[in-house]
């Protein structure tokens, strides 16, 4: 089964997100996308897959969005991505990636909603 879930193991929700991939009887790689942020262009391709919006992705708490002053609803999707990728702490987590889809898992029990049945 391929589950793939960008973490960060500092958060609460992206931690419980893992455990309730695990707690399925899926083993997910997990991406720590602080160490090793997606490209832009995979960026683009989850937001496309997701049905998001770069805003939708786009992290504010403990983060530089205020500083950058992204909150400008006049900045465009390209610059947004910009500053993801310079701050790849903007990017919102768990991202979680399974064959039914791509998901923000905000709450974390909105995993499950990706999660295909394990067989066996």
């Amino acid at each position: 089964m391929d589950v793939i879930i960008y973490h960060n193991p500092a958060c609460g929700t992206s931690r419980t997100a893992l455990g309730l991939i695990r707690e399925s009887g899926i083993e997910p790689h997990v991406v720590e996308y602080l160490r090793t942020p997606p490209t832009r262009v995979l960026l683009v391709h989850l937001l496309a897959r997701s049905q998001m919006t770069v805003r939708d992705l786009l992290r504010e708490k403990g983060t530089p969005y205020g500083e950058l002053g992204l909150g400008d609803p006049s900045i465009p999707d390209a610059a947004l991505l910009d500053a993801m990728m310079a701050h790849p702490i903007l990017i919102n987590r768990p991202l979680v990636v399974s064959p039914l889809g791509v998901k923000l898992c905000r709450p974390a029990a909105l995993v499950r909603d990706i999660l295909p049945p394990v067989v066996g």
